[in-house]
């Protein structure tokens, strides 16, 4: 799920955002998926087993919303048409829903790693002089 990422850089330079961010606004409107109703995080394959465990910790309200989202995308898609304007996603509510609780759980699966292949080392006892 990790990969390289050029956004802290941008971030840091703000003539570098000033430049970069209508071009980012201008891929996300043209990307398509906004225009079924859908968020960036609704296109996170499901496959991965770390999205599996992300999913069944998602609020029961967001779970829901989730589905909503997807099968009336599904069924814009089926149809081949697009939701009415008003309906589609704005910017302001496109912000990561799942991407935070995969990055909890890679944090987790990565700290149990490191603690399962933990080698502890038993101090010998000092030999006392009777």
């Amino acid at each position: 799920m990790s990969y390289p990422s050029l956004a802290p850089y941008i971030m840091k330079r703000p003539w570098l955002m000033r430049w970069a961010r209508p071009l980012s606004e201008w891929y996300f409107d043209n990307a398509g998926y906004r225009k079924l109703g859908l968020r960036a995080d609704d296109l996170i394959p499901e496959e991965d087993e770390i999205v599996q465990v992300a999913l069944k910790r998602l609020s029961p309200k967001e779970a829901y919303d989730r589905v909503f989202r997807m099968r009336r995308a599904f069924q814009c898609s089926l149809s081949h048409q697009l939701l009415p304007k008003q309906d589609w996603t704005k910017t302001d509510d496109d912000y990561p829903y799942l991407e935070p609780i995969i990055k909890e759980i890679m944090a987790e699966q990565t700290e149990r790693e490191d603690l399962e292949s933990m080698v502890i080392n038993k101090r010998k006892a000092a030999k006392s002089a009777h």
